[in-house]
């Protein structure tokens, strides 16, 4: 899915463990093979060429990851939205080189995008657009799902403590050696420290968004990669969302829309979803940052002292 996963498999015999660690692995490829856009062999590239012509089967998998990523797209008011990829291409942020687009460009690429046009059919796993031009793209969740199929399988083989890392989407099970849970950095979106924070997790998943990886820069404005797919445009407002869920794939699926929704509404959103807490950065003036955690999460994120000087907690 065009990023790096890694497997970390708390053991007093590595050798003996090495066979558990590939066979996680080995998922993460296979569900890559399945719903990566990074490919044209993959079943989802073979999804947009197939799905605006007809009906086409879907491989289970991904129907069940489609069926999560429309309840998705209904439950966030259309800011989650799967039909996002003629967008993330015309700015280049698939396939590149990123650029900022015309207006043209993107009035045009917003014509096909809305998932409304998804017609899918799970009691019979068939698929259909009702545009040609409509394409997928499951890059948003289905990092998530790929991680839980790793912890899955990793249980499955007797593991009991173990870290699944694909792209910052985690799932943790038990604990570290001598630790009660895994402590996972809170990455400092203006880079100024590494991180500004540790939360500590275990049996859950976590996974971030941020614009500080994929950006495009122009006449001194910096557009990140994730996308309004109600304007066409690079969300401006918050700076970064974590979600913490028993899901991965949930934490996958809704930093996004949080993100998109801006801080407000992320807030009610994330307070309404009983199984998902969220941490929420809003830029403020002076280089001050706010951090807006959830009071479930409060017992569990140590702020860095680092981070004293330009970040306050708010508490919601």
């Amino acid at each position: 899915m065009g990023t790096y996963g890694r497997v970390t498999i708390v053991t007093d015999d590595s050798a003996a463990a090495w066979p558990h660690a590939r066979v996680a692995l080995a998922e993460l490829h296979r569900v890559d093979s399945l719903m990566s856009n990074w490919t044209a062999t993959s079943e989802v590239a073979r999804l947009n060429r197939e799905a605006g012509s007809g009906e086409t089967p879907v491989h289970p998998e991904v129907g069940t990851v489609l069926e999560s990523a429309l309840r998705l797209w209904r439950e966030s008011g259309g800011a989650y939205d799967i039909t996002v990829e003629p967008l993330v291409r015309a700015w280049g942020f698939l396939g590149g080189p990123r650029r900022v687009p015309a207006d043209e460009e993107i009035r045009a690429a917003l014509v096909h995008v809305g998932a409304q046009r998804v017609h899918y059919r799970p009691e019979t796993h068939m698929l259909r657009f009702d545009d040609p031009g409509t394409k997928i793209d499951l890059g948003g969740i289905a990092k998530g799902y790929a991680v839980d199929v790793a912890a899955e399988s990793l249980e499955a083989h007797g593991v009991h403590d173990a870290l699944i890392d694909l792209s910052g989407n985690m799932f943790a099970l038990g604990n570290p050696a001598g630790a009660p849970g895994w402590r996972i950095g809170i990455r400092d979106p203006r880079d100024r420290i590494p991180y500004l924070a540790r939360l500590a997790i275990t049996r859950e998943g976590i996974s971030t968004s941020g614009q500080y990886e994929q950006f495009v820069a122009l006449d001194g404005k910096t557009y990140g990669h994730i996308m309004d797919p109600r304007t066409g445009r690079p969300v401006q407002g918050l700076i970064a969302v974590t979600v913490v869920s028993p899901s991965a794939m949930e934490c996958d699926g809704w930093d996004t829309p949080l993100f998109v929704l801006g801080l407000e509404e992320a807030r009610r959103r994330a307070q309404a979803l009983p199984d998902l807490d969220a941490i929420l950065i809003q830029p403020g003036a002076g280089n001050v940052d706010t951090m807006w955690v959830e009071r479930t999460l409060r017992d569990r994120l140590i702020l860095e002292p680092a981070a004293g000087s330009f970040i306050q907690v708010r508490y919601f």
